[in-house]
C-alpha cells in the first residue's frame, strides 16, 4: 500500500487489516471500544462536511476516484489529514451495506454532546428525550425529524440502541451530523431535569389533553418512551404536561417515530413556514 505522498492507499485484499477494522465497526462493542462509526453514501458524507465533521478514512471504489464527487471528497479528506482508501469492488462489497450499497463510505469519530445548560435555552427551543428506544431505524428517523423541524437535539436516557449503528446513521439521511445527541442514565437525567425552566411534555395513554390544543411553554422537553412499554413511571412523574394523540381506529398507539414526528411538528408549528 505504499505510494506517493497523499496518494490513495490501494487495497484489494479482503484480509487487509484496515478492511477488517472497518468491517468490525458493524459490531456495537467495536464502535464503543474505538469511538468510531461508518457513514455510507456521497450525500451523507457531504452533509458531514457541511457541518464541520472530518472523516478519519474515506473508502471509495478505485474507478470512482478519478472525477466528480468522489474526487472532490477525496481531496477534502486528504487536505484535512485523513486517509483515502481505493478499493476493489470485492472489498467495497465486504464493507458496504448489503442493501443499496454505495460506492463511497467514510469512518468518523463519534461525538456526544453534554446535556444542555437549562439556563441558556431560548423560549422556542425543543429537545427530544428518548427513554430506552430500541429500534435503530426509529431512532434515526427521529433524529432526521428533529433536524427537519429545527428542534435543538436528542437526549438518550437509559439503555438505548446505538445512534452510531449503520442502520441508525442511514435512517438519519445525514442528520446525525447536524443534530446534537446527549446521553444520560435515568438518575442523572432526573436530577438535571429539576433545573429545566419550561414545560416537560410526556405523551401518555392516560393523558386527557389533546397534543394539538396544548399551549406549550418553552423551552420544552418532549419525552417519549420505548417502542413497547412506553415512557417509564419515573420520567412520567416529572412531566409538567401530559398529552395524547387521539385515534379513531382500534389501535391505541402509533409507531414511536411517527408519534414523535406528530407532536414535534405541533410544538414547532409556528416556526415552520413554506418558502418560495
Amino acid at each position: 500500500m505504499s505510494g506517493p505522498a497523499n496518494a490513495p492507499l490501494v487495497v484489494t485484499s479482503l484480509q487487509n487489516d484496515r478492511v477488517k477494522s472497518i468491517r468490525a465497526l458493524d459490531m456495537r462493542k467495536e464502535r464503543k471500544a474505538t469511538g468510531l462509526f461508518v457513514a455510507e453514501g456521497a450525500s451523507i458524507i457531504m452533509t458531514a462536511r457541511e457541518h464541520g465533521w472530518q472523516p478519519e478514512t474515506l473508502v471509495a471504489r478505485s474507478d470512482a476516484l478519478g472525477d466528480g464527487v468522489a474526487k472532490d471528497l477525496s481531496a477534502w479528506v486528504v487536505a484535512t489529514g485523513g486517509d483515502v482508501m481505493a478499493v476493489s469492488e470485492a472489498v467495497l462489497a465486504k464493507l458496504a451495506s448489503k442493501e443499496n450499497p454505495q460506492s463511497l463510505l467514510a469512518v468518523f469519530k463519534q461525538r456526544l454532546a453534554p446535556l444542555p445548560d437549562p439556563r441558556t435555552q431560548d423560549a422556542d427551543d425543543v429537545w427530544v428525550v428518548l427513554e430506552e428506544v430500541r429500534d435503530p431505524g426509529n431512532l434515526g428517523t427521529i433524529i432526521r425529524t428533529v433536524d427537519a423541524v429545527g428542534a435543538k437535539g436528542v437526549i438518550l436516557v437509559g439503555q438505548c440502541c446505538d445512534p452510531w449503528s449503520r442502520e441508525c446513521v442511514r435512517a438519519t439521511m445525514g442528520s446525525i451530523f447536524a443534530v446534537p445527541i446527549a446521553r444520560a442514565e435515568r438518575g442523572p437525567f432526573l436530577d438535571w431535569r429539576q433545573q429545566w425552566p419550561g414545560d416537560v411534555v410526556a405523551t401518555h395513554l392516560s393523558a386527557r389533553e389533546d397534543f394539538r390544543s396544548a399551549d406549550y411553554r418553552g423551552p420544552a422537553l418532549l419525552m417519549m418512551g420505548s417502542e413497547g412499554p412506553g415512557l417509564g413511571d419515573a420520567l412520567s412523574a416529572v412531566a409538567t404536561r401530559r398529552v395524547k394523540i387521539p385515534m379513531a381506529g382500534r389501535l391505541d398507539s402509533l409507531n414511536l417515530a411517527v408519534a414523535t414526528a406528530l407532536v414535534l411538528y405541533q410544538m414547532r408549528a409556528r416556526h415552520l413556514k413554506l418558502t418560495d
